[in-house]
């Protein structure tokens, strides 16, 4: 392992040092002081410190689509027969939904009574709340089950109509084909369709965090569970969330699995998202977009094929066996990989566990100032968040002021500067360097030998 690693950093400095001597120029990446102001205001604005003049976003008419879908089933010579998911009412009535019935009820739904289901259809994002409802009927098997959903080009503000599909769901359990509620839902909030489904936003954080960042802007963002997604994401993992926070950097292929419920899954699938902000301009651009899918069954594996970089979660384990669709696989609190440039990634380095010990603490100063002088302002989603999003712009600070120097080596003094491990992050950097195309820098022989 060590001489290996060894052996590919020498390789990959004596590429570097042909490149520049054949090139004799460096394809230099410098951090302006401007471009260095306007971050710490971005970071001043998550924190509220500043105001910003910008306006806030149309979000009273975004959706674009409202249904209903059921569990279906009949009865024939006195014997049940499933039909299984259907899609029952739509508005509007002439766009194809088809799949959406199964994201609208996830595998294994029928064992829990209540859930709620971010995904993707398309170019769009959908939520469905869920409800499994007993009932004496032997045409419907003893159990009752339907879902409504909706359909935006953004996923950032459904979750402000969850309450409305939670009511509607259990509406439509106990009224059956009472749609006028969901035809006025639609009305209201509906926005025009595009000619076609080219060019329509998707909402994904890695795009929006590097302009949209702002204080207008960051309050819309939440997807917020009642108890607090981001305060279960860390209790949930621990200090592993170190580990995702560097895998999503390197915008791998993560696919968490969890039986159903499935709600509070994409929640995870979103704070995975919020490890890999960066709000410095022009870093990222050329890498893969971080794409959240949510949840995605069997219907979904011809699209995950095509992807560079996602994260999502499902509750079929047959996704396990498909190890081509993924790089990281979460179970529970298994994070594992089959990719053996990834594996000594998912150790802690000593870095790691002092971030984790840092963040933790933050919290606890958080939740400690909240319960003595009711600061409400402050949130955990915002620390959460600012932490990562301020570890990232370090990295790259650095990364880009040793580029722009006159000896574009990276030390253990620069290293250390970015807040990373020089002996224990060297290969999760050699990784960073080429994921981000820093293919001028040089890596000194300390990182491999301290």
């Amino acid at each position: 392992m060590f001489s290996s690693l060894q052996n590919f950093t020498n390789h990959r400095n004596e590429t570097v040092r042909n490149k520049l001597h054949r090139a004799r120029v460096f394809s230099v990446l410098t951090l302006t002081s401007s471009i260095y102001s306007l971050c710490t205001q971005m970071s001043l604005l998550i924190k509220g410190k500043i105001k910003e003049n910008i306006p806030l976003p149309q979000h009273h008419k975004i959706i674009q689509f409202v249904w209903l879908v059921c569990f279906l089933t009949f009865s024939l010579c006195g014997v049940g027969h499933r039909l299984g998911n259907m899609l029952e009412w739509c508005l509007p009535k002439d766009m194809d939904l088809e799949g959406v019935e199964f994201k609208a009820i996830a595998s294994g739904s029928h064992r829990v009574t209540t859930d709620f289901i971010y995904f993707r259809k398309g170019c769009y994002f959908g939520l469905a709340c869920f409800a499994n409802m007993p009932v004496e009927s032997t045409v419907e098997r003893g159990a009752r089950m339907k879902s409504v959903g909706i359909l935006s080009p953004s996923y950032t503000l459904l979750y402000r109509y969850m309450s409305f599909l939670e009511h509607q769901v259990r509406l439509q359990l106990q009224s059956p084909g009472h749609y006028s509620p969901l035809e006025a839902f639609y009305e209201d909030k509906r926005a025009l369709l595009p000619p076609s489904g080219d060019g329509v936003v998707t909402a994904c954080p890695a795009n929006a965090w590097g302009a949209a960042i702002n204080h207008s802007m960051h309050p819309e963002m939440k997807i917020t569970h009642p108890a607090g997604c981001m305060s279960q994401f860390i209790r949930f993992f621990g200090e592993q969330i170190m580990v995702l926070w560097k895998l999503a950097l390197l915008r791998r292929r993560i696919l968490i699995f969890s039986p159903p419920p499935v709600g509070v899954v994409c929640y995870r699938v979103y704070c995975c998202c919020c490890l890999a902000n960066i709000s410095i301009p022009g870093i990222g651009v050329a890498v893969p977009e971080f794409r959240p899918f949510f949840y995605v069954n069997v219907a979904d594996i011809s699209a995950l094929e095509n992807e560079l970089s996602y994260v999502a979660c499902t509750t079929e384990k047959i996704f396990e066996e498909k190890k081509d669709l993924y790089d990281v696989y979460v179970d529970n609190q298994n994070v594992k990989t089959c990719r053996d440039g990834l594996k000594p990634l998912l150790r802690l380095s000593t870095a790691d566990r002092e971030k984790y010990r840092k963040l933790t603490e933050q919290r606890q100063m958080l939740l400690y100032s909240q319960e003595e002088n009711g600061d409400c302002v402050s949130s955990e989603e915002d620390l959460f968040i600012l932490f990562f999003l301020e570890q990232n712009n370090r990295i790259f600070q650095t990364l880009s002021e040793v580029a722009g120097s006159s000896d574009p080596t990276l030390t253990q003094e620069s290293v250390r500067a970015m807040g990373l491990d020089p002996h224990g992050d060297r290969l999760f950097l050699l990784h960073l360097l080429e994921v981000y195309g820093y293919d001028t820098l040089l890596v000194s022989e300390q990182l491999c030998c301290s």
